[in-house]
Parts: C-alpha cells; structure tokens; sequence
C-alpha cells in the first residue's frame, strides 16, 4: 500500500516525506505514520469508496498527503477490493463447476445402464431422443406463442400494458389465494362485452376471476378453457377455409392444413396408429336454448340427455358457477365416458373442461377440451379432445338451432374390433352427426312426453301421469341396457360357442342397486354384420309378426300390442306394452321401447309383471319397479356400399344403404341376493345365456336368409 500511494503519487515514500525524520528514528516514525494514514484511508473508503474532490481535499488536509495520492489510492483500492471479489467468486464457481462436472459423469454411467420402466427394454435411441427433443421445443414454441396471443388479449381487456400484465401474472403463481389489484376491481362489475369485435377477452379475464385460487393449477384450466372457446368460436361460425364438405358423403371435415396453420398444436399421441377425427353438422331442435344449458351443464341430465352415448358423467371441480339466470362464465372439470352400444368395442374416456359463454341474448357456446387432470396416474387413453362442442341459438316457438363440432384426436386403431373399424376410424361412431341425431330424437321425445297426448291404442294408459310413468319407465330401461353393454374388459367365453368363434362377451355381476332386480345377474352380448340396410333390420324386430322368429321371452308363441304410446314423428320411435301368450305365464307384460335417428335405433324390452305395471299405468312412481332390459342395437357398418353411400347416415332407404352391425344382448337373473350360488352354478347360467344368444344369432341369420355370413 505504501509503494502504491508513492508510485502513484510520482515518488517513492522515502523521496516524498523527506521532511519527516531522518535515519532510523526518522524511519521508524514514517512506518508509524503511514500505517495511521493507511489505516483512516481504509476506515473512510469502506464508509465511501467513491469520495469527491472536496472529501479528497479535506483527508489531503488531515493526513498531510496530496490530493493526487489521495485519489490514487482510492482508485488502487477499488481495484484491489473488484480483483479480490472476483478471486472469490472463480473460486466458488470453480469448485460447482467441479460438482457438476463429477455429477455429469455419475449420470453418464447410469444411463448405460438404464432401461425402459414401461416395457423393461433398453433405453431410447439417440435418433428418438432428438426427435422428442425435437417436438418438445415446438411445443415450448406453440405454448409461447399461446401466452403471448392471452397477454395481448388480456391487456386490451384491462386497458394496462402488456408489460405490466406479464408482472402481475407472474406474481398470480406465488399467490397464496390473493387475485391482482386490478382482477379485484374488475370483479366488480361485468360491463358487456363485444365478442365479435374482441373474441376471447371475456375469456381470458375468467383465468384470473377464480375464487380463492390455491395455485396456479385454476388458473391454467381456465386460460386452457379460454383458449379452447376462443379456437371454438371460429370454427363454430366459419365454414371455409376451414371447413370443407367430403366428395364421398357430403359431411363437413376439417382442412388440416389450414387448421393448424391457424391454431398450431403437437401432437398428443405419438404413434403411427393415431388419427384425428373432425366433424360438423347442424340442426333444429325441440327444446329452449336456456334448458339445453342447463342440461348440458348437469352431469345427470347430461347421460339423460345422450344415453345412447355417454355411460358415466361426473363433474369433478366446480370452478367458476357461473352468471344466474344464464350461466355466462360457468367452468367445470369433468368426466365422461362414451360407447357404441357393442361389447367388441373400449369406451372413451375423457377428463375435459366444460366452458359456457354467452355471446349474446339467447346465444351460447358450450367449449369441451380435454385436460390432464390426473398427471401422476399414467393412465393411458386412447382419445384426446380437442377444442370441440356447440352453439345454441334460441329460435320461435321453444325450439333452437345447433351447431356441433367433434375434434378427437384418438388413438385406438389397433383395439378397435374389425366389424367397427371402418364405423369408428371413419370418424362416423363419435362424430358430430350422431350427437345431433341423438339430441334430436331425445328432445323430440320429450316434447311428445310433455304434450297432452291423443287417445292411445288400446285405452290401457287413460292419464296423463300414466303416460309419463310409462314413458319414464322406458327411458330408464334405455339407459340400463346401454350402460349393460360397457362389456370390453369382460371375460370371453368363446369355448362355449357353438359355432366357430362367435365372440359372446359374458359378465357376472351381483346387482345391488334400486330399480333393478337384487342378486346375481348375467349379462351377455354379441355383435355380427348382415348383409342388409339398417333400416330393413330395425323393421324386423318392430314388426309384431316377425317377434315369434328371435324372441325367447314369448317362446315361439304370437304377442299382442295392448297399449302404444308414440314418442316421436317416426312411427318407428314408440312404447308399446305387449302380452304374450304363454300359457303358463299369465301374470307378464313386456315394455318394449323402440327408436330410430339417422344413426342408430335400438328395439328394448323387458319383463314387467302384470302388478308393477299397473302401479306406472296408474302415474304413481315408477323407479322403484325392478327391471332387467335386453334388447337388439342397429347401426351402418361405415362401408360404403358400390353407389358410394355411406352406410352410416344415410336416411335408412334401404337400397341405397350398405351392410349393418347388429349387437344383441340378454341379461337374466340367475339367483336372489340371499342365495350362495357357487362356482359351478355361475358357469352353468354362463354356459345357459351363451346357449340363448348363440341360438337367437342363428335364428336371425335364418330369418334373413344369410347364415353362410360368419
């Protein structure tokens, strides 16, 4: 320090105090005295290390040295104190550099070493490392992208700039329970909002107006859902570009080259087998808009509503309640399982978010997308939905016109059974079609339920109340049976077959529930094609004369219609209640339902003893009568037949049609819930309903003039 100060100062300690003491003495009091200057130096320099001239000067008066040296020393000092730091800091980032180093080579060996978890191979290739690396950063780009576009939107919505808007909801994930200032302002008051001149701003706001937000898991599912309607809305309204109508059968599919040009996304599955399924259709339909709403927003009424489609619905989280009176802003996240109505085929299974929006008076978009609610179960689901669901438009006289859009990217080519392949691989099964069709019939039915109906065939149902127990009691058996049909995963007795491999799925249940028979029930079905139009078969199980031919419950003996209620314009859409004339059994009617839409009919029946019907013919209530329904179920094969028709959706002509897939399934109640039945005895009733179907298979083929068809 003090060659420092005398260097810097132009000479060397002992030339510029040559006034102090000379010789040794001299010396010594030089040493003394500059360890006392250097010792004020340092005490001042960690209070300022930047003096100015005038602290300068007044320490050059203090300690006797020159303003010069003064400011030497201090710029000597703060380049000592910056060099020593940076030592320090080499030091420390030397000895992580070392840790990671030794880490990396830890891990290096492992990886020899390490294999699949999944499948117990070897680890991935290098190749599929870089194209996994490859998707992941364009999925970083497209979720990038997907921020920046809510950011945008949410500032123009609140009026700050964007900048302060990437703060504050930065600040949202390290919240515990605390919304923005300005989120709180904003919920004061919900002004209207001009979707068509900003779509999605409502909707972006709504991430931000959950209640009590725990962490930023809320938040994502609503910019997910808000997302979701935004993407939704355009395809709701926008035909072409968009959307363009198939040569083959006129359906609307989606351009994908122009959709993810649009709205880019990675794929969710990554498999050769994956596909993506799009549809749109439209329609009118019999039932307020504001009640559909509801309907849709309720998980029972949501599997009342499609019970030939949806098996199970739960809401799982309520997020946002949404508006009273209209439910603007409702969030949920939700469950659904969905089938075919054949025990040869999975049922899909989504967890999705369920959003409803309210454009404008008497306009609603309902936005369904999935989300991966359960992370840690590493579940596998063949089927991903993507941005899809409906607009509900209020028309005159109660009724109101649909809009549907089906995006599902699946993944189930390889589990899907032959005879259904081309029906659900040609996106037909779960298509926007076959929800309308469903949705049509349905609100049809129950505007003939409510209206104050005409004189019934036969006189036996007189009140009203009657006809609408009756008219309950069938929709519940409708229900039952499909959801008996839910068989993918149940045993396959095909030793049991009598001819060559029929596929009968048989399951063993016992049944506890109210409303059907208690005890052990067994439940069989099978699904084959004919040769014939959908529309030809349905006949066949309506038809009274053509029953003797299939029906085991009248054992070959003629039936009669004793009451028939209508429930639709199609004749074929009805309730009937038919005695059979069986001599020994006198105290049996049978419900049967039959329905047709442009996708599917069904033909379900099932016993009612003569007591219990009279208790629903009466209008008391009827959901308490047990009933164990079978039945026949008719779709296209999704082929297409030499005129180029699918066989699908076609308006059931007959000529025009191709072949049909028809599923037939019995249950039968083998024990009561007190009985001890054993092993022996289950593969007995087993053995008895593979018999009764595998026979009934036969007699159909037979009655068709097609038993060479395997």
């Amino acid at each position: 320090m003090e060659l420092q100060m005398g260097n810097n100062g132009g000479a060397s300690g002992d030339e510029h105090y040559e006034d102090f003491n000379s010789g040794n003495k001299g010396k010594k009091a030089y040493h003394r005295h500059t360890c006392q200057q250097i010792l004020q130096l340092e005490k001042f320099f960690k209070e300022c290390p930047h003096p100015n001239e005038k602290q300068r000067r007044q320490l050059s008066r203090e300690l006797g040295l020159e303003a010069k040296q003064i400011k030497f020393w201090f710029q000597n000092r703060r380049t000592q104190a910056k060099a020593q730091s940076e030592r320090s800091d080499n030091s420390v980032l030397r000895t992580e550099n070392e840790r990671i180093h030794c880490e990396n080579l830890a891990i290096r060996e492992a990886m020899k070493n390490v294999i699949c978890p999944a499948c117990g191979g070897p680890p991935f290739g290098e190749e599929e490392c870089q194209l996994n690396l490859q998707k992941l950063r364009q999925e970083n780009d497209r979720l990038r992208e997907e921020h920046e576009k809510v950011s945008i939107l949410l500032a123009k919505f609140i009026g700050k700039p964007k900048s302060q808007i990437d703060l504050l909801t930065s600040d949202a994930g390290s919240s515990q329970g605390e919304l923005p200032t300005f989120v709180q302002n904003q919920r004061m008051g919900n002004p209207g909002i001009d979707l068509e001149r900003n779509p999605g701003s409502d909707i972006s706001h709504l991430a931000y107006r959950l209640e009590g937000i725990p962490d930023m898991e809320n938040a994502l599912m609503a910019e997910t859902a808000a997302g979701a309607m935004d993407e939704l809305i355009g395809l709701l309204r926008v035909n072409e570009p968009f959307w363009i109508k198939s040569p083959s059968d006129g359906r609307f599919v989606l351009e994908r080259l122009i959709y993810e040009r649009i709205y880019p996304r990675a794929a969710h599955f990554i498999s050769c087998n994956a596909r993506v399924e799009s549809s749109k259709d439209s329609a009118t339909v019999t039932m307020p808009g504001m009640d559909l709403v509801d309907m849709f927003l309720d998980p029972n009424k949501w599997v009342d509503l499609f019970p030939t489609i949806v098996t199970e619905a739960r809401t799982i989280q309520v997020l946002e309640a949404g508006t009273v009176g209209n439910r603007h802003g409702s969030l949920q996240m939700m469950y659904e399982q969905m089938h075919i109505l054949s025990p040869l085929v999975p049922p899909r299974e989504f967890y999705f978010l369920r959003l409803c929006q309210q454009l404008e008076p008497g306009q609603w978009v309902i936005a369904d997308v999935s989300y991966d609610y359960l992370k840690e179960s590493g579940s596998p689901s063949c089927a991903w939905r993507l941005p899809s669901g409906c607009m509900i438009q209020d028309m005159p006289n109660g009724c109101s016109k649909i809009i549907w859009v089906e995006h599902v990217e699946a993944n189930d080519r390889i589990q899907t059974h032959r005879l259904y392949r081309d029906l659900i691989c040609g996106s037909y099964a779960y298509g926007a079609e076959r929800w309308i069709a469903s949705l049509q019939r349905i609100c049809e039915r129950l505007a003939f339920s409510t209206a104050v109906p005409p004189r019934e065939l036969g006189g036996v149902v007189t009140s009203h109340e009657g006809r609408k127990s009756i008219v309950n009691l069938a929709h519940r058996m409708v229900k039952i049976f499909s959801s008996s049909l839910g068989m993918s995963g149940k045993l396959d007795f095909r030793q049991l077959s009598e001819g060559n491999n029929s596929g009968v799925r048989v399951a063993i249940c016992k049944n506890a529930e109210q409303g059907q028979p208690i005890g052990t029930v067994v439940s069989a079905a099978t699904s084959f094609w004919l040769p014939l139009s959908p529309q030809n078969v349905f006949n066949f199980f309506k038809a009274e004369k053509s029953r003797t031919q299939w029906d085991i419950l009248s054992n070959g003996n003629p039936v009669r219609e004793i009451s028939h209620i209508s429930n639709g314009a199609d004749p074929g859409n009805c309730i009937s209640i038919i005695r059979p004339f069986i001599p020994a059994e006198n105290n049996m009617l049978i419900l049967q339902e039959s329905c047709t839409d442009s996708s599917v009919s069904m033909v379900v029946y099932a016993p009612v003893g003569i007591p219990a019907m009279n208790v629903a013919i009466s209008g008391e209530d009827s959901s308490i009568i047990p009933i164990l329904p079978s039945g026949f179920v008719i779709s296209g094969d999704g082929r297409m037949d030499t005129r180029g028709n699918n066989s699908s959706f076609t308006s059931y002509t007959g000529s025009n049609s191709g072949g049909s897939l028809l599923t037939i399934a019995f249950q039968i109640l083998v024990s009561g819930p007190n009985s001890s039945s054993s092993a022996e005895f289950n593969m007995e009733s087993v053995a008895t309903v593979n018999t009764l179907i595998s026979t009934t298979v036969l007699k159909i083929k037979s009655a068709f003039n097609c038993s060479d068809f395997d």
